[in-house]
């Protein structure tokens, strides 16, 4: 009886979803989350393989896994997005999801690297409407009073993606040796049939997205917007309103900014770091990292959720103010794990600090989801994620590109680590700090205008 009358309760002229039906929407997403984390870090687990069969440099590694993937995403990532604002969401995820695994599998059916580049270069352009338009579906699908909770299941997507990934795909990667084959015309490099695997699980959870029930809009649907134009389907609109408010979106996206530069490359770069520096294979460090990951993520999960409560009953700004103690957290573990003696220690710290970056993702993305307008809620949130997964794939880039022009010994890629985490993350910190009074004066300001409309 109270879930029906949650089911119906109303925001204004808002109605909600019955909890089955939000849930199952949420389930389907973190299935999606999942698939498209297991493919990237499966992908980090086969860095060094790739740089054999391709030989590579490690600058040419790094834009491989990162710039090689965004190149498509910068021009048509925000238009992408744009139709999580326009069309029932359900379909742009479906959508998107099979066009992920489409493009994984191109991956691993490659018969050369232009082919791989190739493929890889759609892959964030495919999966540019996934997360704005999740948290569009899931705003609209969920009270404001259970949101935060519904972003806190959705990390499970993200834990389990980075938790199996290197433990299943540690496994993959050494077994795959054995793989080697031709199929047709094809010649199969082993660690290929891997990536047709990701892809074609990615395709199945496409289809899932079509059992999903497509929830009412908190602004109306804005169909109209097909016809306003190129500025607006390049998220104009969504420019203007961030432009608004510098003090508050500058920092709170520099810092995302900053902090993907680093996070993003260590989380590529700690297969190589780990073979190079302490001489583990991949199988001894997918099943190490991968319960340093699970242990770390949960332990987040929990430490967010508690941080943010604590923190709210003081704070008004309490998602930014949490997310800013997290930042610090992640800065001192990532300077530190590379310095560590023993990569179990190393590991350890690794472990820590995905701790605090999961304990930091739920506040930042709720606090997001807060202060931007309904109406551009997919545009705003793809703007902010261009910034994590643009500047996050630059630094796979940025620390190979340290690394062979700065430091140049291949067994020294700790002391690039080390630049990289002890350069970046402070300064991500500090923006992040600096977020936390406007984004106080904007939620009094959006509370101040709700009880004036009651």
């Amino acid at each position: 009886m109270a879930g029906a009358a949650e089911a119906g309760a109303t925001a204004g002229a808002h109605s909600y979803p019955t909890p089955a039906a939000r849930y199952w929407a949420l389930t389907v997403i973190v299935l999606a989350t999942f698939v498209i984390f297991f493919d990237q870090v499966t992908f980090g687990m086969l860095a060094e393989r790739i740089k054999h069969d391709f030989g590579l440099s490690d600058a040419e590694l790094g834009f491989l896994a990162g710039p090689a993937g965004v190149i498509a995403f910068f021009f048509v990532g925000i238009p992408l997005a744009r139709l999580a604002d326009i069309f029932p969401r359900k379909f742009v995820l479906a959508i998107g999801a099979t066009a992920i695994g489409t493009v994984i599998a191109a991956g691993g059916l490659a018969q050369g690297l232009g082919q791989f580049i190739a493929a890889r270069v759609f892959l964030a352009a495919s999966g540019s409407a996934h997360a704005p338009a999740s948290y569009s579906l899931l705003a609209d699908a969920f009270p404001p009073r259970r949101l935060t909770r519904a972003f806190a299941l959705l990390q499970f997507g993200f834990i389990g993606g980075t938790t199996l990934g290197p433990l299943v795909g540690g496994h993959l990667v050494l077994a795959s040796r054995n793989w080697q084959t031709h199929l047709g015309p094809l010649h199969m490099f082993g660690w290929q049939w891997i990536l047709i695997g990701c892809g074609a699980a990615a395709i199945c959870v496409g289809l899932l997205f079509l059992t999903v029930r497509e929830p009412d809009r908190t602004a109306q649907l804005q169909r109209g917007g097909v016809h306003e134009g190129l500025a607006a389907m390049l998220g104009w609109q969504a420019f203007v309103a961030l432009a608004e408010r510098p003090r508050l979106f500058v920092p709170l996206f520099g810092a995302l900014a900053l902090s993907a530069l680093d996070v993003f490359g260590l989380q590529f770069w700690r297969t190589p770091f780990l073979i190079r520096t302490y001489g583990w294979n991949e199988g001894q460090i997918g099943a190490a990292m991968g319960l340093a990951v699970l242990v770390g993520s949960l332990t987040g999960l929990a430490l967010g959720t508690m941080l943010v409560e604590a923190l709210a009953r003081r704070y008004a700004d309490a998602n930014v103010r949490a997310a800013a103690i997290c930042f610090a957290g992640i800065s001192v573990a990532a300077v530190l794990s590379p310095l560590m003696p023993r990569a179990e220690w190393s590991l350890a710290l690794m472990g820590v600090g995905v701790a605090f970056g999961l304990a930091g993702a739920v506040p930042q993305n709720a606090a997001v989801q807060r202060v931007i307008p309904p109406a551009m809620r997919a545009q705003v949130t793809a703007i902010y994620l261009f910034m994590f997964t643009f500047f996050g794939a630059m630094g796979s880039f940025l620390v190979g590109l340290v690394q062979d022009r700065v430091v140049g010994d291949p067994h020294r890629l700790w002391v690039t680590l080390v630049i990289c985490a002890g350069t970046l993350l402070p300064a991500a910190t500090l923006l992040m700090v600096l977020a936390i009074k406007p984004y106080r004066q904007e939620i009094e300001r959006l509370d101040a205008l709700e009880h004036a409309n009651q």
